[in-house]
Protein backbone atom coordinates (compact mmCIF):
# COMPACT_ATOMS: atom_id res chain seq x y z
CA UNK A 1 0.00 0.00 0.00
CA UNK A 2 1.31 3.67 -0.89
CA UNK A 3 0.87 6.17 0.97
CA UNK A 4 1.41 9.44 -1.20
CA UNK A 5 2.72 12.91 0.43
CA UNK A 6 2.50 16.05 -1.23
CA UNK A 7 5.58 18.57 -1.54
CA UNK A 8 4.68 21.92 -1.36
CA UNK A 9 7.60 24.92 -1.19
CA UNK A 10 10.48 22.34 -0.43
CA UNK A 11 8.51 20.81 2.43
CA UNK A 12 7.00 16.91 2.53
CA UNK A 13 4.00 16.26 3.97
CA UNK A 14 2.12 19.67 3.47
CA UNK A 15 -1.24 20.47 2.62
CA UNK A 16 -4.20 17.89 1.62
CA UNK A 17 -6.84 18.71 4.06
CA UNK A 18 -9.22 18.38 0.84
CA UNK A 19 -9.91 15.14 1.93
CA UNK A 20 -8.51 11.55 1.04
CA UNK A 21 -8.90 9.04 -2.38
CA UNK A 22 -7.77 5.59 -2.44
CA UNK A 23 -6.56 4.24 -5.72
CA UNK A 24 -7.85 0.37 -6.66
CA UNK A 25 -5.52 -2.08 -8.60
CA UNK A 26 -7.33 -2.46 -12.06
CA UNK A 27 -6.59 -6.30 -11.65
CA UNK A 28 -8.19 -7.21 -8.60
CA UNK A 29 -9.96 -4.37 -7.05
CA UNK A 30 -7.41 -4.19 -3.90
CA UNK A 31 -6.61 -0.49 -2.21
CA UNK A 32 -2.71 0.22 -3.27
CA UNK A 33 -2.72 4.13 -3.15
CA UNK A 34 -4.04 6.14 -0.27
CA UNK A 35 -3.01 10.18 -1.77
CA UNK A 36 -4.22 13.44 -0.11
CA UNK A 37 -6.57 16.23 -1.89
CA UNK A 38 -4.85 19.76 -1.87
CA UNK A 39 -7.45 22.66 -1.38
CA UNK A 40 -7.51 25.14 -4.11
CA UNK A 41 -5.94 27.28 -0.61
CA UNK A 42 -3.08 24.96 -0.73
CA UNK A 43 -2.66 25.30 -4.27
CA UNK A 44 -2.46 29.23 -4.22
CA UNK A 45 0.37 28.59 -1.64
CA UNK A 46 2.30 26.35 -3.92
CA UNK A 47 1.70 28.59 -6.39
CA UNK A 48 3.23 31.58 -4.44
CA UNK A 49 5.79 29.19 -2.80
CA UNK A 50 7.46 28.58 -6.60
CA UNK A 51 7.22 31.93 -7.31
CA UNK A 52 9.61 32.20 -4.90
CA UNK A 53 11.87 30.50 -5.67
CA UNK A 54 12.12 30.92 -9.60
CA UNK A 55 14.87 33.49 -9.92
CA UNK A 56 17.50 31.79 -8.12
CA UNK A 57 16.43 28.70 -10.18
CA UNK A 58 16.52 30.76 -13.04
CA UNK A 59 20.02 32.97 -12.22
CA UNK A 60 21.30 29.05 -11.76
CA UNK A 61 23.99 28.67 -14.51
CA UNK A 62 22.52 26.50 -17.41
CA UNK A 63 25.82 23.35 -17.13
CA UNK A 64 24.66 23.32 -13.38
CA UNK A 65 20.93 23.03 -13.91
CA UNK A 66 21.58 20.06 -16.69
CA UNK A 67 24.23 18.16 -13.84
CA UNK A 68 21.23 18.54 -11.81
CA UNK A 69 18.85 17.14 -14.19
CA UNK A 70 21.95 14.45 -14.31
CA UNK A 71 21.69 13.85 -11.30
CA UNK A 72 18.18 13.21 -10.91
CA UNK A 73 18.17 10.97 -13.75
CA UNK A 74 20.52 9.12 -11.66
CA UNK A 75 18.18 8.92 -8.93
CA UNK A 76 15.21 7.93 -10.98
CA UNK A 77 17.00 4.98 -12.40
CA UNK A 78 17.51 3.77 -8.95
CA UNK A 79 14.07 3.20 -7.93
CA UNK A 80 13.28 1.94 -11.52
CA UNK A 81 11.76 -1.24 -10.31
CA UNK A 82 9.51 0.55 -7.88
CA UNK A 83 8.52 3.09 -10.23
CA UNK A 84 7.03 0.56 -12.71
CA UNK A 85 5.68 -1.45 -9.85
CA UNK A 86 3.47 1.32 -9.02
CA UNK A 87 2.55 2.27 -12.43
CA UNK A 88 1.05 -1.87 -13.05
CA UNK A 89 -0.42 -1.64 -9.54
CA UNK A 90 -2.49 1.49 -10.33
CA UNK A 91 -2.94 1.56 -13.83
CA UNK A 92 -2.71 -2.24 -14.85
CA UNK A 93 0.45 -2.01 -17.69
CA UNK A 94 2.20 -5.23 -18.16
CA UNK A 95 5.45 -4.77 -15.74
CA UNK A 96 7.40 -5.29 -19.13
CA UNK A 97 5.55 -2.12 -20.35
CA UNK A 98 6.08 -0.10 -17.28
CA UNK A 99 9.46 -0.90 -17.17
CA UNK A 100 10.15 0.64 -20.83
CA UNK A 101 8.24 3.40 -19.68
CA UNK A 102 10.45 4.37 -16.86
CA UNK A 103 13.80 3.57 -19.09
CA UNK A 104 12.49 5.79 -21.96
CA UNK A 105 11.89 8.63 -18.79
CA UNK A 106 15.15 8.54 -18.00
CA UNK A 107 16.29 8.41 -21.08
CA UNK A 108 14.51 11.33 -21.86
CA UNK A 109 16.27 13.06 -18.88
CA UNK A 110 19.29 12.62 -19.76
CA UNK A 111 18.31 13.86 -23.24
CA UNK A 112 17.33 17.42 -22.14
CA UNK A 113 20.20 17.30 -19.91
CA UNK A 114 22.54 17.11 -22.78
CA UNK A 115 20.25 19.70 -24.78
CA UNK A 116 19.78 22.60 -22.15
CA UNK A 117 23.40 23.55 -21.85
CA UNK A 118 24.35 23.91 -26.03
CA UNK A 119 21.61 26.14 -26.57
CA UNK A 120 21.74 29.70 -27.57
CA UNK A 121 20.35 32.57 -29.10
CA UNK A 122 20.54 34.34 -32.52
CA UNK A 123 23.12 37.40 -32.79
CA UNK A 124 22.32 39.37 -35.63
CA UNK A 125 23.70 42.16 -37.93
CA UNK A 126 22.88 45.66 -37.58
CA UNK A 127 25.35 48.68 -37.60
CA UNK A 128 28.88 48.22 -37.43
CA UNK A 129 28.59 50.03 -33.77
CA UNK A 130 26.00 47.77 -32.42
CA UNK A 131 25.55 44.62 -31.49
CA UNK A 132 21.74 42.90 -31.68
CA UNK A 133 20.81 39.65 -30.26
CA UNK A 134 17.92 37.50 -29.03
CA UNK A 135 18.65 35.85 -25.71
CA UNK A 136 16.61 32.59 -24.50
CA UNK A 137 15.27 33.20 -20.73
CA UNK A 138 13.27 30.92 -18.73
CA UNK A 139 9.08 31.65 -18.85
CA UNK A 140 8.77 30.94 -14.82
CA UNK A 141 6.47 28.81 -13.41
CA UNK A 142 5.11 25.70 -15.30
CA UNK A 143 2.38 23.94 -13.77
CA UNK A 144 2.06 19.83 -15.25
CA UNK A 145 -0.76 18.11 -15.68
CA UNK A 146 0.60 14.41 -16.68
CA UNK A 147 -1.84 11.42 -17.61
CA UNK A 148 -1.71 7.90 -16.17
CA UNK A 149 -1.42 6.03 -19.23
CA UNK A 150 2.35 6.22 -19.77
CA UNK A 151 2.78 8.43 -16.45
CA UNK A 152 6.65 7.95 -16.32
CA UNK A 153 7.67 8.51 -19.66
CA UNK A 154 5.26 11.56 -20.55
CA UNK A 155 6.23 13.14 -16.96
CA UNK A 156 10.01 13.19 -17.50
CA UNK A 157 9.55 14.77 -20.88
CA UNK A 158 7.86 17.58 -19.68
CA UNK A 159 9.74 18.17 -16.42
CA UNK A 160 13.12 18.16 -17.57
CA UNK A 161 12.17 20.17 -20.58
CA UNK A 162 11.06 22.64 -18.04
CA UNK A 163 13.36 22.28 -15.44
CA UNK A 164 16.58 22.17 -17.37
CA UNK A 165 15.65 25.58 -19.51
CA UNK A 166 15.26 27.12 -15.56
CA UNK A 167 11.69 27.09 -15.02
CA UNK A 168 10.42 25.82 -11.50
CA UNK A 169 7.14 23.28 -11.67
CA UNK A 170 4.53 22.70 -9.72
CA UNK A 171 3.12 18.43 -11.07
CA UNK A 172 0.20 17.75 -10.63
CA UNK A 173 -0.54 13.58 -11.55
CA UNK A 174 -3.37 11.43 -12.39
CA UNK A 175 -5.39 10.62 -9.52
CA UNK A 176 -5.39 7.22 -10.87
CA UNK A 177 -1.67 6.88 -10.79
CA UNK A 178 -0.60 9.73 -8.11
CA UNK A 179 1.93 6.92 -5.41
CA UNK A 180 3.62 6.61 -9.40
CA UNK A 181 3.79 10.27 -9.43
CA UNK A 182 4.88 11.07 -5.59
CA UNK A 183 7.33 8.08 -6.18
CA UNK A 184 8.90 10.26 -9.72
CA UNK A 185 9.25 13.46 -7.34
CA UNK A 186 10.90 11.95 -4.34
CA UNK A 187 13.51 10.97 -6.84
CA UNK A 188 13.69 14.46 -8.55
CA UNK A 189 13.65 16.25 -5.32
CA UNK A 190 16.30 14.54 -4.08
CA UNK A 191 18.94 15.67 -6.73
CA UNK A 192 17.42 19.57 -7.69
CA UNK A 193 17.34 22.37 -5.06
CA UNK A 194 14.79 22.78 -2.54
CA UNK A 195 11.50 24.68 -4.59
CA UNK A 196 12.41 23.76 -7.47
CA UNK A 197 10.20 21.13 -7.67
CA UNK A 198 6.40 20.78 -5.63
CA UNK A 199 4.12 17.74 -6.08
CA UNK A 200 0.06 18.44 -5.87
CA UNK A 201 -2.04 15.82 -5.72
CA UNK A 202 -5.97 15.17 -6.09
CA UNK A 203 -8.49 14.81 -8.86
CA UNK A 204 -10.00 17.22 -11.93
CA UNK A 205 -10.86 19.79 -8.88
CA UNK A 206 -6.43 20.30 -8.55
CA UNK A 207 -5.62 20.41 -11.69
CA UNK A 208 -8.26 23.27 -12.55
CA UNK A 209 -7.61 24.76 -9.20
CA UNK A 210 -3.60 24.75 -10.68
CA UNK A 211 -4.95 25.44 -14.34
CA UNK A 212 -6.19 28.75 -13.15
CA UNK A 213 -3.80 30.48 -11.36
CA UNK A 214 -1.13 33.12 -12.14
CA UNK A 215 1.85 31.02 -13.68
CA UNK A 216 3.40 31.19 -16.79
CA UNK A 217 2.45 27.67 -18.59
CA UNK A 218 0.22 25.06 -18.13
CA UNK A 219 1.39 21.56 -20.31
CA UNK A 220 -1.01 19.03 -20.37
CA UNK A 221 -1.51 15.66 -21.69
CA UNK A 222 -4.75 14.40 -21.33
CA UNK A 223 -8.45 14.22 -23.17
CA UNK A 224 -9.50 16.92 -24.98
CA UNK A 225 -12.07 17.88 -23.06
CA UNK A 226 -9.76 18.68 -20.12
CA UNK A 227 -7.75 20.63 -22.60
CA UNK A 228 -10.05 22.57 -23.87
CA UNK A 229 -11.02 23.44 -20.43
CA UNK A 230 -7.10 24.32 -19.40
CA UNK A 231 -6.63 26.64 -22.46
CA UNK A 232 -9.94 28.43 -21.46
CA UNK A 233 -8.30 28.85 -18.33
CA UNK A 234 -5.28 29.84 -19.94
CA UNK A 235 -6.83 32.65 -22.12
CA UNK A 236 -8.31 34.25 -18.58
CA UNK A 237 -4.75 34.20 -16.72
CA UNK A 238 -2.57 34.89 -19.93
CA UNK A 239 -0.46 31.46 -19.14
CA UNK A 240 0.89 30.11 -22.18
CA UNK A 241 -1.00 26.57 -22.84
CA UNK A 242 1.19 23.14 -23.84
CA UNK A 243 -1.64 20.20 -25.07
CA UNK A 244 -1.63 17.35 -26.14
CA UNK A 245 -4.87 16.26 -26.16
CA UNK A 246 -6.91 13.24 -27.40
CA UNK A 247 -6.70 11.25 -30.82
CA UNK A 248 -8.19 8.89 -32.89
CA UNK A 249 -5.30 7.87 -34.63
CA UNK A 250 -5.87 6.13 -38.03
CA UNK A 251 -4.55 3.42 -39.81
CA UNK A 252 -4.61 3.06 -43.85
CA UNK A 253 -3.77 -0.25 -45.04
CA UNK A 254 -2.95 -0.30 -49.10
CA UNK A 255 -3.70 -3.10 -51.56
CA UNK A 256 -0.23 -3.94 -51.98
CA UNK A 257 0.92 -4.99 -48.69
CA UNK A 258 0.99 -8.36 -47.01
CA UNK A 259 -2.14 -8.90 -45.05
CA UNK A 260 -0.41 -10.76 -42.51
CA UNK A 261 2.11 -8.24 -41.84
CA UNK A 262 -0.15 -5.88 -41.57
CA UNK A 263 -2.49 -7.22 -39.19
CA UNK A 264 0.97 -7.88 -36.74
CA UNK A 265 1.34 -3.94 -36.97
CA UNK A 266 -2.46 -3.47 -36.60
CA UNK A 267 -2.97 -5.68 -33.69
CA UNK A 268 0.48 -3.95 -31.97
CA UNK A 269 -1.03 -0.40 -32.73
CA UNK A 270 -4.35 -1.49 -31.28
CA UNK A 271 -3.68 -3.90 -28.20
CA UNK A 272 -0.67 -2.73 -26.59
CA UNK A 273 -1.25 -1.63 -22.97
CA UNK A 274 -4.99 -2.45 -23.58
CA UNK A 275 -5.01 0.75 -26.41
CA UNK A 276 -4.62 3.09 -23.82
CA UNK A 277 -1.94 4.70 -25.41
CA UNK A 278 -2.21 8.41 -27.21
CA UNK A 279 -1.29 7.25 -30.63
CA UNK A 280 -2.81 3.80 -30.35
CA UNK A 281 -4.36 2.84 -33.66
CA UNK A 282 -8.04 3.84 -32.74
CA UNK A 283 -9.83 3.22 -36.75
CA UNK A 284 -8.29 0.90 -39.71
CA UNK A 285 -9.06 1.83 -43.21
CA UNK A 286 -8.00 -1.33 -45.22
CA UNK A 287 -7.96 -1.73 -49.00
CA UNK A 288 -10.98 -4.24 -49.77
CA UNK A 289 -8.24 -6.52 -51.86
CA UNK A 290 -6.50 -7.45 -48.76
CA UNK A 291 -9.39 -6.96 -46.31
CA UNK A 292 -10.48 -10.55 -45.46
CA UNK A 293 -7.17 -11.68 -45.19
CA UNK A 294 -6.13 -9.42 -43.01
CA UNK A 295 -9.24 -9.01 -40.63
CA UNK A 296 -8.68 -13.28 -40.39
CA UNK A 297 -5.02 -12.27 -39.39
CA UNK A 298 -5.77 -9.75 -37.00
CA UNK A 299 -8.56 -11.64 -35.49
CA UNK A 300 -6.22 -14.80 -34.69
CA UNK A 301 -3.67 -12.33 -33.22
CA UNK A 302 -6.11 -10.86 -31.06
CA UNK A 303 -7.49 -14.06 -30.08
CA UNK A 304 -3.46 -15.29 -29.32
CA UNK A 305 -2.52 -12.30 -26.92
CA UNK A 306 -1.62 -13.10 -23.06
CA UNK A 307 -4.41 -11.52 -20.98
CA UNK A 308 -3.93 -11.40 -17.27
CA UNK A 309 -2.71 -8.86 -14.48
CA UNK A 310 0.14 -6.49 -15.64
CA UNK A 311 2.21 -7.99 -12.34
CA UNK A 312 2.17 -11.48 -13.94
CA UNK A 313 5.11 -12.63 -16.39
CA UNK A 314 3.77 -12.87 -19.70
CA UNK A 315 0.69 -10.85 -19.80
CA UNK A 316 0.50 -9.15 -23.15
CA UNK A 317 -2.88 -7.67 -22.28
CA UNK A 318 -3.40 -6.31 -18.92
CA UNK A 319 -6.80 -4.57 -17.55
CA UNK A 320 -8.38 -1.33 -18.15
CA UNK A 321 -7.55 1.75 -15.82
CA UNK A 322 -10.82 0.83 -14.56
CA UNK A 323 -14.49 -0.08 -14.71
CA UNK A 324 -15.57 3.30 -15.63
CA UNK A 325 -13.48 3.17 -18.40
CA UNK A 326 -14.10 -0.07 -19.45
CA UNK A 327 -17.86 0.94 -19.68
CA UNK A 328 -17.49 3.58 -22.09
CA UNK A 329 -15.27 1.06 -24.05
CA UNK A 330 -17.55 -1.04 -24.29
CA UNK A 331 -20.39 1.14 -24.97
CA UNK A 332 -18.66 2.41 -27.87
CA UNK A 333 -18.48 -1.59 -28.81
CA UNK A 334 -22.15 -2.55 -28.40
CA UNK A 335 -23.85 0.92 -30.18
CA UNK A 336 -21.17 -0.30 -33.48
CA UNK A 337 -22.69 -3.63 -33.58
CA UNK A 338 -26.06 -2.18 -32.82
CA UNK A 339 -25.72 -0.09 -35.58
CA UNK A 340 -24.71 -3.25 -37.78
CA UNK A 341 -21.21 -3.78 -37.38
CA UNK A 342 -20.21 -7.51 -37.09
CA UNK A 343 -18.41 -8.71 -33.81
CA UNK A 344 -15.48 -10.69 -34.71
CA UNK A 345 -13.84 -11.39 -31.37
CA UNK A 346 -14.06 -10.06 -28.27
CA UNK A 347 -16.85 -7.57 -26.85
CA UNK A 348 -17.93 -9.07 -23.53
CA UNK A 349 -17.64 -8.32 -20.25
CA UNK A 350 -15.70 -10.94 -18.58
CA UNK A 351 -16.77 -12.54 -15.39
CA UNK A 352 -14.82 -11.64 -11.92
CA UNK A 353 -12.86 -8.97 -10.35
CA UNK A 354 -11.31 -5.97 -11.83
CA UNK A 355 -11.45 -4.05 -15.45
CA UNK A 356 -10.59 -6.58 -17.88
CA UNK A 357 -11.93 -6.31 -21.56
CA UNK A 358 -10.92 -8.46 -24.03
CA UNK A 359 -8.63 -7.77 -27.72
CA UNK A 360 -11.98 -6.82 -29.83
CA UNK A 361 -12.21 -6.56 -33.62
CA UNK A 362 -14.93 -5.01 -34.96
CA UNK A 363 -15.43 -5.38 -38.75
CA UNK A 364 -18.04 -4.32 -41.20
CA UNK A 365 -17.72 -0.49 -39.93
CA UNK A 366 -18.65 2.92 -41.46
CA UNK A 367 -16.86 5.61 -40.96
CA UNK A 368 -19.25 7.78 -39.24
CA UNK A 369 -20.02 5.45 -36.50
CA UNK A 370 -19.23 7.07 -33.11
CA UNK A 371 -16.53 3.82 -32.70
CA UNK A 372 -14.40 5.08 -35.32
CA UNK A 373 -15.01 8.80 -35.30
CA UNK A 374 -14.02 9.22 -31.67
CA UNK A 375 -11.80 8.49 -28.90
CA UNK A 376 -12.11 4.53 -27.53
CA UNK A 377 -8.66 4.24 -25.94
CA UNK A 378 -9.40 0.19 -25.20
CA UNK A 379 -8.04 -2.79 -26.97
CA UNK A 380 -10.65 -2.27 -29.56
CA UNK A 381 -9.96 -2.85 -33.54
CA UNK A 382 -12.52 -1.04 -35.73
CA UNK A 383 -12.35 -1.96 -39.45
CA UNK A 384 -13.33 -0.42 -42.48
CA UNK A 385 -13.15 -1.33 -46.21
CA UNK A 386 -12.68 1.43 -48.76
CA UNK A 387 -12.25 0.37 -52.89
CA UNK A 388 -8.93 2.58 -52.66
CA UNK A 389 -5.68 4.03 -51.08
CA UNK A 390 -7.51 7.64 -51.96
CA UNK A 391 -10.34 6.80 -50.21
CA UNK A 392 -8.36 5.46 -47.04
CA UNK A 393 -6.24 8.91 -47.40
CA UNK A 394 -9.98 10.86 -47.63
CA UNK A 395 -11.48 8.90 -44.22
CA UNK A 396 -8.17 9.00 -42.34
CA UNK A 397 -7.98 13.00 -42.97
CA UNK A 398 -11.86 13.04 -41.86
CA UNK A 399 -11.74 13.92 -38.03
CA UNK A 400 -11.81 16.20 -35.29
CA UNK A 401 -8.16 15.04 -34.38
CA UNK A 402 -4.93 15.53 -35.79
CA UNK A 403 -2.37 13.87 -33.35
CA UNK A 404 -1.06 10.85 -35.31
CA UNK A 405 -1.58 8.54 -38.24
CA UNK A 406 0.00 5.26 -39.91
CA UNK A 407 0.08 4.43 -43.50
CA UNK A 408 1.44 0.63 -44.80
CA UNK A 409 1.87 0.70 -48.47
CA UNK A 410 4.76 -0.62 -50.66
CA UNK A 411 4.63 2.34 -52.87
CA UNK A 412 7.06 5.14 -52.31
CA UNK A 413 3.78 7.26 -54.49
CA UNK A 414 1.64 6.87 -51.64
CA UNK A 415 3.85 7.13 -48.82
CA UNK A 416 4.88 10.72 -50.20
CA UNK A 417 1.41 11.71 -50.83
CA UNK A 418 0.51 10.15 -46.80
CA UNK A 419 2.62 12.15 -45.64
CA UNK A 420 1.68 15.30 -47.45
CA UNK A 421 -1.89 15.30 -47.37
CA UNK A 422 -2.51 13.62 -43.68
CA UNK A 423 -3.47 16.90 -41.54
CA UNK A 424 -1.92 15.51 -38.23
CA UNK A 425 1.08 16.10 -36.16
CA UNK A 426 2.61 12.97 -37.16
CA UNK A 427 3.10 10.32 -39.77
CA UNK A 428 4.33 6.65 -39.97
CA UNK A 429 5.24 5.00 -42.57
CA UNK A 430 5.19 1.16 -42.19
CA UNK A 431 5.10 1.30 -38.48
CA UNK A 432 2.87 2.57 -35.78
CA UNK A 433 5.54 2.51 -33.59
CA UNK A 434 9.36 4.17 -33.60
CA UNK A 435 10.80 7.00 -34.33
CA UNK A 436 14.39 8.37 -33.82
CA UNK A 437 15.87 10.10 -30.46
CA UNK A 438 14.81 13.34 -29.75
CA UNK A 439 12.06 12.96 -32.08
CA UNK A 440 9.56 15.86 -31.87
CA UNK A 441 5.46 15.69 -32.28
CA UNK A 442 3.10 18.57 -32.58
CA UNK A 443 -0.49 17.59 -32.49
CA UNK A 444 -3.22 19.97 -34.16
CA UNK A 445 -6.84 20.31 -34.21
CA UNK A 446 -8.86 18.91 -31.20
CA UNK A 447 -5.51 16.70 -30.75
CA UNK A 448 -3.85 19.84 -29.07
CA UNK A 449 -0.97 22.52 -29.65
CA UNK A 450 2.69 23.05 -29.37
CA UNK A 451 5.64 20.55 -29.52
CA UNK A 452 5.97 18.08 -27.44
CA UNK A 453 9.24 16.28 -26.91
CA UNK A 454 11.64 16.59 -28.70
CA UNK A 455 14.72 19.94 -28.57
CA UNK A 456 11.38 21.92 -29.88
CA UNK A 457 10.17 21.28 -26.25
CA UNK A 458 12.65 23.06 -24.47
CA UNK A 459 12.11 26.51 -26.68
CA UNK A 460 8.48 26.00 -26.11
CA UNK A 461 9.41 26.23 -21.78
CA UNK A 462 11.67 29.70 -23.14
CA UNK A 463 10.90 33.11 -24.09
CA UNK A 464 13.38 35.19 -26.54
CA UNK A 465 14.46 38.70 -25.35
CA UNK A 466 15.65 41.06 -28.21
CA UNK A 467 18.31 43.24 -27.44
CA UNK A 468 20.17 45.83 -29.38
CA UNK A 469 23.26 47.96 -27.57
CA UNK A 470 25.06 50.83 -29.55
CA UNK A 471 28.17 52.37 -28.78
CA UNK A 472 27.91 55.49 -26.96
CA UNK A 473 27.36 58.42 -29.74
CA UNK A 474 27.20 56.15 -32.58
CA UNK A 475 31.32 55.55 -32.24
CA UNK A 476 33.22 52.49 -31.68
CA UNK A 477 33.34 50.20 -28.49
Amino acid sequence: MYTVAQLIGGVWGAGGSGGELVVHDPADGSPVTTVPVATADEVAKAVEAARGAAAEWAATAPAERAAALHRAADAVEAVADELARATTAEMGKPLDDARGGVAAGIGTLRQYAELGPVRGGRTLHGAPSALDFMAPEPRGVVAAITPWNDPVAVSCGLLGAALVTGNVVLHKPSERTPATGWLLARALDSALPAGVLSLLTGGPEVGAALAGQEVDVVAHVGSTATGRAIAAAGARTGAKVLLENGGSDPLVVDADVDPVWAAEQAALGCFANAGQICVAVERIYVHRDVAEDFVDALVERAEALVVGPGRDPGTQLGPLVDRRHRDHVHGQVTAAVAEGARLRTGGGLPDGPGAFYPATVVSDCRHEMTLVREETFGPVAPVVVVDSFSEGLRCAADSPYGLAATVLTGSMSHAHRAWRELPVGTVKVNAVFGGAPGGAAQPRRGSGQGFGYGPELLDEFSTVKAVHIEAPGGGHW
